[in-house]
């Protein structure tokens, strides 16, 4: 009766085991079933495969604001992974220091790096009071990917943009290293940003472009009439920083108000008659959303998400809720009747102010971005 009873014991006992195995699976499971609310894509036709939406880690640094604490900025990298966002961008420019690929190194230690599509870039050497400096010959290329390397604390870039292009030297010369390095497995895919056609085109033709990160958002669309085209010709996928308007769809300095410290104060867009113009249309974003079920910037976001599907935004916050009400943006669902309400509600011809935030920056946009041909 004792070897039945403690027969009985052991059975119930391996059962329990196995329930609690099944439990635990299932908890993994369903841990997975989170990561995965971000649908994912081919990023071009290079093979680079990203979650539909990224996360642009500049503002972590302090770029708009004051930087935030380390643990902090970890905190949100982190928790967009498990959401299911792969798809993080830096830049050896971004923070005081190479700050920002510091901090996005450290967080990818503690996350599964052959499940992160990494993007960084290079380029942009500084800033002075009349121009922003900018280079791409070959030996600066690859001092810079190098540099990047050490700082991210990996074995290789997924993604690695010339940040701005140099117009003083043809762009073939910065895209044979680029390639070079490329075969050396440092990097796996080239992106250019802010690119005009004509480099774009050239690039292209020494290696294939993987993406091209630009300004892209409600009220920033002169890419529409040519690059967007070009970049679908050459099956170049789109990647568009600022799709929140530098924040204004958002409600930045509308219903929220901007940090004393941020150098959004001084956006053009963001101050004086300009600002007064622009709240009128933000209010018609905000009705819009309403109708919607979601907020402006879901609404705003979602209007870029729902341009093809070779366009991936990476939107930045340092705020673990403004994260979560991005991700919320893939649940919006618009007809091709809603897009075109919504792109009414924001004309361009009214937008008053320029979209850079000073002349210097907008000397390095796309528009300037032409370089000489090779000799």
């Amino acid at each position: 009766m004792l070897k039945l009873q403690l027969a009985g014991n052991a059975g119930a006992s391996a059962l329990w085991k196995k329930r609690n195995c099944l439990v635990r699976s299932s908890g993994r499971n369903l841990a997975m079933a989170e990561q995965s609310v971000v649908p994912r894509l081919k990023l071009g036709t290079q093979g680079l495969e990203v979650s539909k939406l990224g996360y642009g880690c500049m503002g972590l640094s302090g770029v708009y604001n004051n930087p935030v604490p380390e643990e902090e900025g970890i905190a949100v990298i982190k928790e967009a992974f498990n959401k299911g966002i792969t798809f993080f961008d830096t830049s050896d420019v971004y923070g005081a220091n190479n700050a920002n690929e510091y901090l996005v190194g450290k967080a990818l230690k503690q996350l599964p790096r052959e499940k992160i599509q990494l993007s960084t870039k290079f380029g942009v050497v500084g800033y002075d009071t009349f121009k922003i400096v900018v280079k791409g010959s070959p030996e600066y290329v690859r001092s810079c990917c190098e540099a990047s390397l050490k700082r991210l604390d990996v074995d290789y870039i997924d993604l690695y943009y010339i940040h701005r292009i140099d117009t003083t030297i043809p762009i073939e010369y910065t895209m044979g290293e680029l390639g070079r390095l490329v075969q050396e497995g440092k990097i796996k895919h080239i992106g250019l940003s802010e690119a005009n056609p004509d480099t774009i085109r050239r690039a292209h033709a020494v290696h294939p472009i993987a993406a091209l990160e630009t300004e892209y958002s409600l009220w920033t669309r002169d890419i529409e009439d040519e690059i967007i085209p070009l970049c679908r010709e050459l099956g170049i996928g789109i990647v568009p920083y600022g799709p929140l308007g530098r924040g204004f769809l958002a409600g930045k300095a509308v219903v929220e108000s901007v940090d004393p410290n941020s150098s959004l104060k001084n956006h053009p867009r963001l101050k004086g008659e300009n600002f007064d113009k622009n709240k009128v249309i933000y209010f018609r974003l905000e009705a819009l959303a309403k109708k919607h079920g979601c907020t402006p910037a879901q609404l705003a976001l979602a209007w870029v998400l729902h341009q093809g599907d070779d366009v991936v935004p990476i939107p930045g916050t340092t705020k673990i809720k403004n994260l979560n009400d991005n991700i919320g943006a893939l649940k919006v669902k618009l007809t091709k009747d809603d897009l075109k309400e919504i792109s009414n509600a924001v004309p361009i011809n009214e937008i008053a102010g320029s979209k850079s935030s000073s002349e210097v920056v907008h000397q390095v946009s796309w528009e300037f971005a032409k370089t000489p041909l090779p000799k």
